[in-house]
């Protein structure tokens, strides 16, 4: 590796630190899917030492998927008998984190990422098996399902009760930094609204009028995507009412594909000042695509008095796919070149396979990259 390293930083390029006020974000998303890092104690220590080694500041931990938690919760063992992901019974993986992030001085945010979504090739499991009146539907009353994610009624008020609670619960029991939502909240596919609560509230803004047939009609798209604005206020509101020193963090799709996909109207988020801290998912695989989305987001969907707020999502692991140096270089490179100084990593695991990299881009104090290589 160190080898490798030094062939790919032959030549430096020196990028000078903008100043500002807070440290840059660096930070990756942690699971518990294809991988071991919170199923135990002692691998949470290695992996948040791995984190400091790296100069990572900034871990979002996965503390809501497949209808269960990472955390004890009150909520859901009185909803559905099972109070933690049956993985880490016994324990309590959010709190261990905690505690050995904050030895380190690494933030931690609670990462809710299966936002509305109620499962995942589980035809509704435990949620809608209790609340079968609380399934989306397709314009033919169906159930959505999107790439195998099956999906709860994101604009039903009980549904979004419930997904505030949860999120309370964790704010006001534990000692994180801040929250997270990301492609699954606030958001909702946009075959969805078909079902009869949410086809009421849009005849009373329409004279009684049925919705469009076609999912993806431009003001039926816009109608619903402000309503998933108008959740993405709640938690802004109901969080900081809770502590105002949270940070509110949104990691959604990219804009115009969010909003057309999963009524993430994110641009709008920001203007209306319902964010704290915003994670693009910028995941592409070559540095001309990811040059391209980088500068739309830059010069049109972002707002100058929000820029300390962006911080690019960069794929660093997927299955067996693991971006080569020289592209991790690029994006980099490109990233400071436009005044950003960090970015958000997912996820952990590929941390183990370049660490040298990483301790050269975010510890050495001189930082310097290497040269765009010349298409």
């Amino acid at each position: 590796m160190k080898k490798l390293l030094t062939i790919i930083i032959l030549s430096f390029m020196s990028i000078s630190v903008q100043a500002s006020g807070a440290e840059a974000v660096r930070g990756v998303w942690l699971t518990n899917v294809d991988s071991d890092a919170l199923n135990s104690r002692e691998n949470i220590k290695k992996t948040v030492e791995l984190c400091a080694e790296t100069g990572i500041n900034t871990i979002f931990v996965v503390t809501w998927n497949k209808a269960m938690t990472t955390y004890p919760s009150k909520i859901m063992k009185n909803f559905t008998g099972v109070e933690i992901d049956t993985l880490f019974t016994g324990r309590d993986p959010l709190k261990e984190l905690i505690e050995e992030a904050h030895k380190r001085e690494i933030k931690v945010f609670a990462w809710f990422e299966f936002g509305f979504s109620s499962s995942y090739e589980e035809k509704g499991g435990v949620l809608l098996r209790k609340k079968p009146e609380w399934a989306s539907k397709d314009k033919n009353g169906a159930l959505v399902i999107k790439n195998g994610f099956e999906w709860l009624n994101g604009f039903h008020p009980d549904v979004q009760d419930f997904l505030i609670s949860l999120i309370l619960e964790v704010v006001n029991n534990y000692d994180i930094d801040g929250i997270q939502g990301d492609d699954r909240l606030p958001a909702m596919p946009s075959e969805a609204g078909y079902d009869s609560f949410t086809v009421a509230e849009y005849q009373k803004d329409h004279n009684g009028e049925e919705p469009p047939e076609y999912s993806k009609d431009f003001e039926w798209v816009e109608w619903r995507a402000g309503r998933m604005t108008g959740f993405m206020r709640r938690i802004y509101e109901e969080v900081k009412s809770a502590d105002p020193d949270m940070i509110i963090s949104m990691a959604p799709s990219l804009y115009p594909w969010s909003k057309e996909e999963y009524l993430q109207d994110w641009p709008v988020w920001m203007a209306k000042g319902y964010v704290d801290l915003i994670i693009p998912q910028v995941y592409r695989y070559d540095i001309d695509a990811y040059e391209k989305e980088l500068k739309l987001i830059l010069d049109e969907q972002l707002d100058e008095k929000d820029f300390n707020k962006f911080y690019p999502g960069i794929l660093l692991k997927v299955g067996g796919y693991y971006p080569d140096l020289t592209f991790m270089a690029k994006m980099i490179e490109v990233n400071r070149k436009n005044g950003i100084q960090g970015e958000v990593y997912f996820f952990y695991e590929g941390l183990k396979k370049y660490p040298d990299f990483f301790e050269e881009i975010y510890l050495n104090k001189n930082i310097r990259f290497p040269k765009l290589i010349k298409k």
